[in-house]
């Protein structure tokens, strides 16, 4: 039985978390809108080529546009098609209407077309129209198992055409699900404020959804910018404003599902990265996709790259649990490719959705409990492997997306690395049966490779996530708040994990000479073996060798003694340099904690699966979120 929420403390004395009078089934319209016409990004930074292309002069706005004489538009862009596909596979819906409004000066054409798995283009309807005014075009989805979409042409024939309202309806189901948004934020309080606003910028959104709750864990308060105050008049009972102790991503996004479930058991929780640029338009995409699937799904949005805006992350994303690797595509999923030139045509079905931006369902957490508290990375694989167990899938929405830092202006080398290690252990002793003797090999190779590359905080991270997943469960009791602070302590005893300006870097300019890689080498183990020897006994190029982030690898640093590396935020270096002593003894650690990881398994296995009913329960959340919230 669901536990009362625990009272939040928030900005106003008296309003707690959200009352359940916020959170009720909507009436539903005759027809409801799954997605809208969009002409224009939210951002300035975005390419307005991702909702429409147009060829011949124009004039945009967010939900209009209008064509010159002799001008055409086609919406066969990320978010200017509608995914059939999926619908056609995951929801109840047949068939689909697509409608707008035209302004004509003398004749408009309109074309609605549609594709297949290779990108084959067919017409669906075309017509023409020669007054203002609306027309309406019905599709059948019925020819979209394994892939494809429909858009709309335009052309201004003899003179302007403007069009607005354009909107994808289907039938309404019998009722609209509340829905809330979850906000997790740390010390973004900006960006955070940023994100809420984007939100409140859209009327239509905000008429949509039922709550916003953000989940403050920081000491630089969102409550105190300016911009927050300004949306927060906006958004009025619908803002919910909770603080609470740093529990990482997992605590922050958990509090959101905490909240929401308490209260209704029919309602959906779109979490949020505080961090994004936000598309409202994808808020109501994964709504509305989520009213209308045939079973609760949970419903992701995908992730557009922040600094590349038009390049999407990849289509669909899956786990290899055996080896602990999440963020794996799936086969024929597009990864790191300019949306402006592809077309993701095939449907790709996803393990799991990152929580950028993705909707679960109250079903859900009420089938399988709130997710566990890793605090930081894994938690939402973990979350949506256990939904998949009980029968719940994701889907990973095109056409709906987010722009999210790109990951590969992250470096390896970072405190995150030792929950990456421990989750990821966690995750797989969870759900998976694993193979401790290959797991030893996987980590004795990359901790070796970590080694001759002279990464030695690198390494230390490594050994102390895999030391803490076996302690058990015990290492989860306060959330993460105190491995956080252990794991970032520990790499302070290892210079080249610190990052350095790289004009004032602690080394002789005048000295430094760059040396660029050749080519990955054909035979990496037997390479790795004499760059281990060579390591050990000093044979290595001296002087200090300047190498650039792309040239990092570690068949190539392992050459010399003495090395300065773009850092992969390009904001700095680090100044890496053998160290016998530090690497003999962590490799006898190395050995040590492999020794233990084969012994001691099958047992700490079994003791995270004895704990995971305690550990996403109510009450083990309660208990973390009843802890003193940070001070400023």
């Amino acid at each position: 039985m669901d536990q009362p929420a625990a009272q939040a403390v928030t900005s106003e004395p008296d309003s707690g978390a959200a009352p359940a009078s916020l959170l009720v089934d909507h009436q539903a319209p005759e027809r409801l809108v799954v997605q809208r016409g969009i002409f224009v990004g939210p951002w300035p930074t975005i390419n307005d080529e991702l909702y429409a292309v147009v060829k011949g002069g124009s004039q945009r706005e967010r939900l209009s546009i209008q064509l010159n004489k002799g001008a055409e538009a086609n919406l066969n862009t990320y978010f200017g098609r509608f995914a059939a596909s999926y619908w056609q596979r995951w929801t109840t819906v047949t068939e689909v209407q697509v409608s707008a409004t035209l302004n004509v000066a003398r004749r408009a054409r309109i074309k609605l077309l549609a594709s297949d798995i290779a990108g084959h283009r067919r017409i669906v309807d075309s017509i023409e129209v020669t007054e203002s005014g609306s027309f309406t075009m019905t599709a059948p989805l019925d020819k979209f198992v394994d892939g494809g979409a429909m858009w709309l042409e335009f052309a201004a024939i003899g003179g302007d055409v403007e069009i607005s309202d354009l909107a994808w309806t289907v039938d309404a189901p019998d009722h609209v699900r509340p829905v809330a948004i979850a906000i997790c934020t740390f010390n973004r309080a900006d960006d955070c404020a940023q994100t809420i606003a984007a939100l409140a910028s859209d009327d239509t959104v905000v008429a949509a959804i039922d709550a916003v709750f953000v989940v403050d864990q920081g000491t630089d308060l969102v409550q105190d910018h300016q911009l927050y105050t300004e949306t927060a008049a906006k958004l009025g009972d619908k803002l919910r404003y909770l603080r609470q102790p740093n529990l990482g991503g997992a605590g922050g996004f958990t509090r959101g599902l905490y909240e929401v479930s308490a209260v209704n058991e029919h309602a959906d929780v779109i979490l949020m990265d505080d961090d994004i640029l936000c598309e409202p338009e994808t808020v109501l995409r994964l709504n509305a996709f989520a009213n209308l699937t045939v079973e609760p799904t949970l419903v992701g949005a995908q992730m557009l790259f922040l600094l590349n805006p038009d390049y999407l992350n990849v289509g669909a994303e899956e786990v290899h649990l055996h080896k602990l690797m999440h963020g794996q595509k799936v086969p024929k999923a597009l990864r790191n490719v300019s949306m402006l030139n592809k077309r993701q045509e095939r449907r790709v079905d996803a393990g799991y959705n990152a929580w950028w931006t993705c909707l679960i369902p109250a079903e859900v957490v009420a089938r399988i409990g709130l997710p566990i508290p890793i605090f930081f990375q894994w938690d939402d694989v973990e979350y949506g492997i256990r939904a998949r167990e009980a029968g719940f899938v994701t889907v990973t929405l095109p056409n709906a997306a987010v722009w999210h830092a790109d990951f590969y202006w992250k470096d390896f080398d970072d405190w995150a690395r030792y929950f990456s290690t421990r989750n990821s252990l966690i995750v797989g002793a969870l759900h998976t049966e694993l193979d401790a003797k290959a797991l030893s090999r996987q980590f004795f190779r990359s901790i070796s490779e970590h080694l001759v590359a002279m990464q030695y905080g690198l390494v230390y991270t490594t050994l102390k996530g895999i030391e803490d997943f076996l302690d058990g469960p015990k290492a989860l009791a306060d959330g993460g708040i105190e491995a956080m602070a252990a794991i970032r302590k520990g790499r302070a005893d290892y210079p080249e994990t610190i990052k350095h300006p790289a004009a004032t870097a602690p080394v002789q300019s005048s000295h430094l000479h760059t040396r660029r890689a050749s080519g990955e080498p054909s035979h990496a183990k037997l390479i790795l073996v004499k760059r281990a020897i060579d390591q050990w006994f000093g044979r290595t190029q001296h002087g200090i060798i300047g190498v650039t982030r792309e040239d990092a690898h570690w068949w190539h640093i392992s050459l010399f003694d003495h090395v300065v590396v773009t850092d992969a935020s390009q904001s700095g270096v680090r100044v890496r340099q053998r160290d016998k002593a530090k690497a003999r003894d962590l490799l006898r650690r190395t050995r040590k904690v492999l020794r233990r990881l084969r012994q001691e398994l099958p047992a700490v296995q079994k003791d995270y699966r004895d704990a995971l009913p305690t550990l996403t329960s109510r009450e083990n959340w309660e208990r973390l979120y009843a802890a003193k919230p940070p001070t400023s």
